[in-house]
């Protein structure tokens, strides 16, 4: 009888912590168990037992996070580390270590929801320039530190000024958000949303690379406008051939234009630097949120988010006078959200096999969705582990999931997955000198410095 008890014990403690991680939301979006749990329990029933049965814990939680957020403010622009923790990865191939350094930004508000225009302004962004990091927020403001300050106690933060907010309003326009950032050739690109009197668009702008001051330009428009903020952006940069650069555009809930080369709603496009002149790369995608050029095999590879479920990492090896098409919205791996079953239906949308509607099938999809966002490739490492892998950066299950492929670049041989609960890793930069990966986690936000062997 008592082994009976134990084990219905075991069970309610068990549902108990796996209820108040999905009413807290601090599950891990991947766990089975979890997610089948997460479904039963709508969202509203959710918050109401969070701020009722589960009142203390949430309460204590959110005590927890307030005192980070004061001890980040009053720490100023040190970029103080907090924490460092060294473990294995989720299927053990992999050690690592991992270092969180405060950022002086606004961190990302969960409850607003993930579609609150406000959270637009609160992604941010890095790139390493030499000896340096240059870091943008959301809302524009620019630091940098030195690169080998992440080997020690403090980044020690410099502030840039910049004339963003003013360019926008001589335009009589105002940012929604910043959506990349990149150097290249001595210049400092940023992609950004703005909203202006045909309504929101993304642009790139471009200045001269100066740890005192940036003064950018404007430098490409899409020319693609919506009546209102559109999650489905895209807008990831990246370093290209001939004097080129990349940029993704999301379809922007345009569902009759991406498949169309006439707009730039749901493509990849390259931009010359000198001209300002695009070619059209590649069609049929959603929202664009990773993209990596791999200039020995002429190979261009991007992340995107799928609907519900159907994230994708996509291999384009450039050939003459080819433009790829990645299905969006006719072929996809996910689902469609509720409200949008019937237009799907009605339109034969969301077919699972791209090859069999002569599409480009992605290299790999995920069902959940992870959130998928910035990528890293390295062919060829020292750390022979790390060889030919894809490292891909997560939102929704904060992660950066390491990815083996062969030789012919046709087949996924393993997977493995650095978790840190509880952060949504936007941005992911590699430094081949310190062997270390550098990323943005948004929820605190803080700088994270990870080290793989």
């Amino acid at each position: 009888m008592k082994k009976y008890f134990s084990i219905l014990a075991i069970i309610v403690l068990l549902g108990f912590v796996g209820i108040w991680s999905i009413v807290s939301g601090g599950y891990d979006n991947q766990n089975k168990i979890i997610l089948f749990l997460k479904e039963l329990i709508p969202n509203k029933i959710a918050k109401k037992v969070r701020d009722t049965i589960f009142i203390i814990p949430n309460l204590k939680e959110q005590n927890r996070v307030y005192k980070l957020q004061v001890t980040k403010y009053e720490q100023g622009y040190n970029g103080n580390l907090f924490e460092e923790i060294s473990t294995k990865s989720q299927e053990k191939k992999y050690s690592y270590n991992l270092k969180k350094f405060f950022l002086p930004f606004k961190r990302l508000d969960i409850r607003l929801g993930w579609q609150a225009e406000e959270n637009s302004k609160r992604a941010h962004y890095l790139d390493i320039i030499n000896e340096n990091v240059l870091v943008m927020s959301g809302l524009g403001e620019t630091i940098y530190f030195k690169k080998e300050n992440i080997l020690s106690e403090k980044l020690n933060q410099n502030k840039i000024e910049n004339n963003i907010e003013k360019i926008l309003s001589t335009k009589n326009s105002k940012l929604l958000g910043i959506r990349d950032l990149l150097y290249d050739a001595n210049f400092i690109y940023i992609s950004l949303i703005e909203m202006g009197k045909k309504g929101a668009t993304m642009n790139i702008y471009r200045a001269k690379s100066n740890f005192d001051y940036l003064k950018f330009e404007l430098f490409f428009e899409t020319q693609e406008f919506t009546e209102k903020y559109s999650l489905q952006t895209g807008g990831r940069l990246e370093k290209f051939k001939d004097d080129k650069i990349l940029l993704s555009i999301g379809f922007l809930g345009k569902y009759d234009q991406a498949q169309k080369e006439n707009n730039l709603a749901g493509k990849i496009i390259s931009i010359d630097k000198n001209s300002r002149e695009f070619d059209l790369i590649s069609k049929g995608h959603r929202n664009p949120q990773g993209l990596f050029y791999l200039a020995e095999d002429n190979l261009i590879i991007n992340t995107e988010h799928g609907p519900k479920g159907g994230d994708e990492i996509n291999l384009n090896f450039l050939s003459e006078n080819e433009i790829k098409n990645y299905g969006w919205p006719i072929s996809s791996y996910g689902e469609p959200y509720p409200q949008l079953k019937e237009l799907f239906k009605e339109k034969g949308y969301l077919k699972t096999s791209h090859k069999e509607n002569n599409f480009e099938e992605p290299i790999k999809y995920f069902v959940p969705s992870i959130g998928i966002s910035e990528l890293i490739h390295i062919k060829e490492s020292p750390q022979k582990n790390l060889s030919r892998r894809i490292f891909a950066s997560s939102l929704r299950a904060s992660s950066i999931y390491i990815i083996e492929i062969n030789d012919k670049y046709d087949k996924v041989i393993n997977m493995d997955r650095v978790f840190i609960p509880n952060n949504r890793i936007r941005d992911l930069k590699y430094d081949s000198e310190s062997k270390n990966f550098i990323a943005i986690l948004e929820n605190i936000p803080a700088i994270a410095v990870i080290k793989i062997n």
